[in-house]
């Protein structure tokens, strides 16, 4: 049996609970939830499932003292919440998206522990949880390794969109002229798209079209790490749009170029670091060399303190301990 049984959803969502786990100090161990969440950690131990879909019959065979899970769709699939404490954590934290709202409004009457990343999930989770919920701000475990990371200063940058479907077109509309941006420029490239655009959906079409330009350009590489923070430590300035990767990079302190060609009538991408609707080889330059404009750092730390994400490199401590105290 597990003390602590993490519930994957799709590969890349295991950085979270990764980084967890290395702070619990009691038995834990993870259930894919989806086939292709089979096999994906080799730094947790899987508990094999003839069945990743039968969630609550799974849950039920293992009988752990809790769970831990940190997607937010199809929680109305399942029913070993009403048997079994559950925490839930986000992976990553989408600033522009409205995941604080849609987080609030499928998870927080099913949950134990609601642990946010900053005071400003923490603010809407409160609002919406029922009162036995408890909400504690933790941070972003899986950006821990982030803090105090030097600059390569290494003329590496890292583009790391919001997926094609939740992106509403910000991969569409950006992902080649990226590419051309770059080509043959003294910079190395970091193509990184969402791992579904990776697998499926229309997203798959770009992914395969930029791949075929990737293959004629010396100084791109599609980037095939499996989580993200390794690539941000090699990397000077990050291209994104409001992908949850901007919250992790926020870590960092390094420039953040933000694309603001989205297809959304309703959404709008937070304007926290430099912004623009078109890339220019400009732009990297005067941030590589110079830093962010005044303006644009004046911005980014108004947004820090509204975001209240705690940076000192213990986030996966606090959630640890968080999900220790429901096991209890």
């Amino acid at each position: 049996m597990a003390t602590i049984l993490y519930a994957i959803d799709r590969p890349f969502m295991r950085k979270t609970f990764e980084a967890i786990d290395r702070h619990v100090d009691v038995e834990s161990a993870y259930i894919p939830v989806r086939a292709d969440a089979r096999g994906c950690s080799d730094r947790i131990d899987e508990i094999a499932v003839d069945d990743p879909d039968a969630v609550d019959e799974n849950v039920r065979a293992i009988d752990p003292d809790v769970v831990v899970y940190n997607h937010r769709f199809g929680i109305e699939r399942f029913t070993f919440y009403e048997e079994y404490p559950l925490v839930h954590i986000r992976h990553g934290a989408s600033i522009g998206r409205g995941e604080r709202a849609v987080t609030a409004t499928t998870m927080l009457s099913h949950v134990s522990a609601a642990l946010a990343p900053g005071e400003r999930w923490a603010r809407a989770y409160r609002e919406a949880a029922p009162p036995d919920v408890r909400v504690a701000v933790v941070g972003i475990p899986e950006a821990d390794v982030l803090v105090d990371s030097p600059p390569p200063r290494e003329r590496r940058v890292l583009y790391a969109p919001t997926n094609y479907m939740i992106g509403q077109g910000a991969y569409a509309n950006t992902a080649r002229s990226v590419l051309e941006c770059f080509a043959d420029t003294e910079y190395e490239l970091l193509f990184r798209p969402h791992p579904t655009d990776r697998r499926e959906g229309p997203g798959l079409a770009v992914t395969q079209s930029c791949r075929d330009r990737i293959a004629e350009l010396s100084n791109v590489v599609f980037d095939t790490a499996a989580t993200p923070a390794e690539s941000m430590r090699r990397s000077d300035v990050l291209i994104s749009d409001y992908s949850g990767s901007i919250a992790e990079w926020l870590h960092t302190g390094r420039p953040l170029i933000q694309l603001t060609d989205i297809d959304a009538p309703d959404r709008e991408v937070p304007r926290i670091g430099a912004t623009t609707d078109t890339l220019e080889v400009e732009l990297v330059d005067d941030l590589y060399h110079d830093g962010e404009p005044e303006a644009v750092t004046r911005r980014r730390e108004a947004w820090l303190a509204d975001l209240g994400i705690p940076m000192d490199g213990r986030a996966g401590e606090r959630a640890a301990e968080e999900v220790m105290r429901c096991a209890a």
